[in-house]
């Protein structure tokens, strides 16, 4: 089996695909410059560009058949049809792209988001499944259980029969409460925020964990047992809040709901942030951070943006 792409290697695989695809049909936005510039700031970036050239190669012949077919066609007509069939062959070389880095276990998840979406479901007892931004699970109501596929969740048990959320590393089981979970790289979040739930670690015993706690689960086993305010608002109310959070945290974290690249530079990563955010509108987040922080936010497009340090003119 494919060993699973690193975030890293993800994220490059999406730039790339975005990359080649303001090559071919944007002109305007497209800047070979800025194309150097990502390709030289990271290995992994020059890997996935060779990659997408590689495959936009392999994609760029159109069929002969279909260029037979518009011969009889006006002119203008047969231009449209070629134009169409080359931007389905400048597509397809992308979108394989991003299929091979993201799991394929994503896209036949019984149900998903896409990043910067979240959305609810009420479930046949009453209960309550929300999803996070870019995230996935399956379903198994008949065995009363969640498969945590990716991305995180808040599952709200009402009834009288428990309901758990299977995650890679470890079960954990809601008899009647709320838990959010939080699946990243090398470890699973539980956050209890109402009731109580039970955690049966991949390794070691299991344990109870009841409102205001919250754990790590990892291949090891659980970490220690820590404190938090399920009061505060969060991604289930669509607010994203920050208490004296250095800059970079706080970019990392909102980077989750905006599709595209978001980048800054390190100099800004020690300034502070305070406040609650709406996440419906990540780019007014970024009009507030630059209002009230020394920094400017230059847009190349919707998906490319670049936090600077605001330059003192005299």
């Amino acid at each position: 089996m494919r060993p699973a792409p690193s975030p890293e290697a993800r994220e490059a695989a999406r730039a790339a695909a975005r990359w080649l695809t303001l090559m071919e049909f944007d002109g305007d936005a497209f800047d070979s410059a800025a194309l150097q510039r990502w390709r030289d700031s990271s290995a992994d970036h020059e890997a996935a560009w060779q990659k997408a050239l590689r495959l936009r190669e392999r994609f760029a012949g159109v069929p002969p058949s279909l260029g037979m077919a518009t011969l009889d066609r006006p002119a203008m007509a047969r231009r449209a049809v070629l134009k169409r069939a080359l931007g389905v062959a400048a597509l397809v070389p992308a979108a394989w792209l991003l299929g091979r880095e993201l799991p394929l276990e994503v896209w036949r998840a019984d149900l998903h988001t896409a990043t910067g979406e979240q959305r609810r479901w009420s479930l046949i007892d009453g209960s309550t499944l929300q999803l996070n931004t870019d995230s996935a699970v399956d379903l198994d109501l008949k065995a009363r259980r969640l498969v945590l596929v990716r991305g995180e969740v808040a599952l709200k048990v009402t009834g009288t029969t428990p309901l758990a959320v299977q995650a890679p590393y470890g079960l954990i089981t809601v008899s009647r409460g709320e838990v959010c979970v939080r699946l990243s790289e090398h470890r699973c979040r539980v956050s209890v925020v109402s009731g109580s739930v039970q955690l049966q670690p991949l390794r070691g015993p299991s344990l109870m964990l009841e409102q205001g706690q919250q754990v790590s689960l990892q291949a090891a086993g659980a970490g220690p047992v820590g404190a938090f305010d399920g009061a505060q608002p969060d991604w289930r109310d669509g607010v994203l809040v920050a208490h004296n959070q250095p800059l970079g945290d706080f970019l990392r974290e909102l980077g989750r709901y905006r599709p595209g690249v978001l980048r800054w530079d390190q100099a800004l990563e020690s300034l502070r942030v305070t406040g609650s955010f709406r996440l419906e509108n990540t780019d007014r987040i970024l009009a507030l951070l630059s209002a009230s922080l020394p920094l400017d936010v230059q847009m190349r497009t919707r998906y490319w943006v670049t936090l600077t340090p605001r330059k003192n003119i005299a």
